[in-house]
C-alpha cells in the first residue's frame, strides 16, 4: 500500500509517503502557517501521490474519538488560527481517502511500538520535552484516549525549595510544562537551554522535575517502558540524572525487573526522530483496516 503520513506540528509540517512496513519513500517539510496557507499545500502534495489512506499525528488538543461528530477537529489550541479547525474533515473531503487522526505524541508512541525498540510491548509512554511537554500512552496495546487524550505534560509538580521561578504555563504556572519545558528553562535563566549545557545546577533541577513526572506516570499507568524525546533530551547529561532521581523518588516501593534495569526502562527514542511520521504511517494503515 502507498500511505500518506502527516506530522502536524506547531512550528513545522512533515509530510511523507510510505508503506505499512515503515518504509518512507519520500518526505517534505515546511513551516506551519495559518490553515488558509498550510492546508492547500498539504492537499497539493498528497493529491498527486496516489495514496490509499492518510494518518495524522497533530498538535492538540484535538478530538480523537472516532464516534464523535467532531472527530479530527483541532479544539481550543493556543494556536489561535487553528482553533476549532476541522483538520480531518477538510483533508478527507479533498483527498477522498480514509483519514485517521491522533495526537503527535500518541503517533510517536505508536511509531516506537510498531517499528522501534518498544516493538512487542503493550504498555508504553512516550514523552516529548521541548517547546512544550506532551505525553502519549498506550495501555494494553491501544493508544490511550478516554475523555479526550492524555495531557500529562500539565501534571502538577512539587517545586524545589531553591526554585523561585514562577512558571511558564499560562494555565497552571507550575505544572511540568510550566517548570521544565524549553521556554521555562530559558525564562528562568535568561539563556537558551543549549547555552546552559555546562551548568550542572540547571540539569539537576530539570532532572528532578522530570523524575517527579516519571514516578507519577509509573505509579498510575505502570508502563513497560518510558521513552523520552524532544529537544531538551539532546542534553546527554540529563537522561542518567532522570533515571537516578526516578529511583530515588520511588524509594524502593516497587521492585520489578524493569526498574532493576533502569537504563533499558527509561530510554531515548530509537527511530532517529522519525517516530512521529512512522506512527502516522501506521495510523494510515489502521484507517485502511
Amino acid at each position: 500500500m502507498r500511505l500518506g503520513a502527516l506530522e502536524a506540528g506547531g512550528t513545522k509540517m512533515v509530510l511523507a509517503v510510505g508503506s505499512e512496513q515503515g518504509e518512507v519513500f519520500e518526505k517534505k517539510t515546511f513551516p506551519t502557517d495559518i490553515p488558509e496557507h498550510t492546508i492547500p499545500e498539504i492537499i497539493h502534495y498528497f493529491k498527486e501521490k496516489n495514496i490509499e489512506a492518510l494518518g495524522i499525528g497533530t498538535f492538540g488538543p484535538v478530538d480523537v474519538r472516532e464516534d464523535s461528530p467532531t472527530y479530527g477537529r483541532i479544539l481550543d489550541t493556543p494556536k489561535l488560527s487553528w482553533k476549532q479547525y476541522d483538520l480531518r474533515k477538510n483533508l478527507q473531503e479533498q483527498l477522498q481517502v480514509p483519514v485517521k487522526v491522533d495526537t503527535d505524541v500518541n503517533a510517536a508512541c505508536l511509531g516506537e511500538m510498531t517499528f522501534g525498540d518498544a516493538k512487542g510491548l503493550s504498555d508504553v509512554i512516550y514523552i516529548t520535552i521541548g517547546t512544550g511537554i506532551g505525553v502519549g500512552a498506550a495501555v494494553e496495546g491501544r493508544l490511550l484516549h478516554g475523555m479526550l487524550h492524555p495531557e500529562a505534560g500539565h501534571i502538577l509538580i512539587r517545586k524545589a525549595p531553591k526554585d523561585s521561578y514562577g512558571g511558564k504555563c499560562p494555565y497552571h504556572k507550575t505544572c511540568l510544562e510550566g517548570l521544565a519545558s524549553g521556554p521555562a528553562i530559558e525564562e528562568r535563566y535568561g539563556k537558551k537551554p543549549w547555552e546552559l549545557s555546562k551548568n550542572a545546577e540547571v540539569w539537576e533541577l530539570e532532572a528532578d522535575y522530570i523524575a517527579q513526572a516519571m514516578v507519577n506516570y509509573i505509579l498510575t499507568l505502570s508502563p513497560e517502558r518510558i521513552i523520552l524525546g524532544g529537544g531538551i533530551m539532546h542534553q546527554t547529561q540529563l537522561l542518567p540524572l532522570v533515571r537516578q532521581k526516578t529511583l530515588e523518588y520511588l524509594a524502593g516501593y516497587l521492585n520489578t525487573p524493569q526498574l532493576q534495569n533502569i537504563d533499558a526502562y527509561i530510554t531515548l527514542p530509537s527511530l532517529k526522530d522519525n517516530q512521529g511520521i512512522l506512527g502516522a504511517l501506521q495510523l494510515a494503515a489502521m484507517a485502511v483496516q
